[in-house]
């Protein structure tokens, strides 16, 4: 290990990520009953310039008069760009002791959570708010992706990051007009058979993007969460994708439609074998301690300390789900 340790994020259950327009209250009390872990009243794209300012006192009234249960609650602001962003933050940190996140969008450089924690720093000193707000930023731009190893030590109120795939899309130029989808013409052809034939397999046009969030939010103790799907018609498309990022090391995914949070729920909650197979370790290698080995076989396969490391955070993410040791 370095001698450089990192302190880890606010610890929370982070599977599904459930976007809501501020714009339409009407859908709160149907978020608050849902089973998504994460909340966020949306003050950005989901609404239009003229509903912005009914929607921020939407939010302020549905964070105070409906019973959120033990929910994440996080607004996503303005981007910093904009005038709607300094009264999204004022109005609501300062009345709002129900808010629990921020969600950033569009950040480019370090120096735009910066700005956003000076504001938030202030407004918490002015009146006495005693639980510190915790930031998510949104990783939707070349811009962003270019600075995101900086942007992930930005600020120690950082939690989490998401990959915003439709906006980071339009920035890259990317040939596409689906969010969150693949492209047939994202592909590799295999070399000719005997026969002289070859197959032609679909790849994953946003994976070096989404690793590359992934290693910045590992490295610097935030939560690698994955944005959305646009196809809610679609529930296999959105399995698979959430599946190939589940692998990567992502802790959760945004849910667009009520659909996609019960489905991000069973990709990112692990397995009964799974969990099962993480306690056998724990205690082979315990076994192996006493034994004074620092490595052992668990069936047919060498496990060591790093095995150690990788059961512990699957066993943590298990007791987080209530799922019982």
């Amino acid at each position: 290990m370095s001698f450089t340790l990192i302190p880890q994020a606010t610890p929370r259950l982070h599977r599904s990520e459930l976007a809501v327009p501020g714009s339409n209250p009407g859908l709160f009390e149907k978020a608050a009953r849902s089973a998504a872990d994460v909340i966020f009243l949306d003050l950005e794209d989901a609404v239009a310039p003229d509903d912005k300012a009914q929607a921020r006192k939407n939010i302020i009234a549905g964070l105070h008069d409906i019973d959120w249960g033990n929910k994440t609650m996080m607004i996503r602001i303005n981007g910093l760009d904009t005038h709607y962003m300094y009264r999204d933050v004022v109005d609501i940190v300062e009345t709002c002791p129900r808010l629990d996140m921020i969600l950033i969008p569009k950040v480019g450089v370090p120096q735009d959570v910066y700005a956003l924690d000076m504001l938030v720093t202030q407004i918490e000193n002015a009146t006495g708010r005693t639980q510190r707000i915790g930031f998510e930023v949104l990783i939707e731009t070349a811009l962003g992706m270019a600075n995101v190893e900086a942007i992930a030590q930005s600020s120690k109120r950082l939690e989490a990051m998401s990959f915003g795939v439709a906006d980071y899309a339009a920035s890259t130029r990317a040939r596409t007009t689906v969010i969150g989808g693949v492209n047939k013409d994202s592909g590799v052809l295999t070399d000719k058979d005997d026969a002289g034939g070859r197959h032609y397999y679909w790849t994953d046009p946003w994976h070096a993007a989404q690793t590359r969030m992934l290693v910045a939010c590992r490295a610097y103790g935030l939560r690698p969460i994955d944005g959305p799907f646009g196809d809610f018609n679609d529930p296999e498309g959105f399995v698979a994708a959430a599946n190939r990022v589940a692998v990567l090391g992502y802790e959760g995914k945004w849910a667009i439609h009520p659909s996609q949070i019960e489905l991000s729920n069973q990709v990112f909650t692990p397995s009964k074998e799974e969990v099962t197979k993480a306690r056998r370790i724990m205690e082979a290698m315990a076994q192996a301690a006493r034994d004074g080995r620092g490595a052992v076989s668990l069936d047919g396969r060498l496990i060591d300390i790093a095995s150690i490391r990788m059961a512990e955070g699957l066993l943590a993410k298990a007791r987080a789900m209530g799922m019982a040791d």
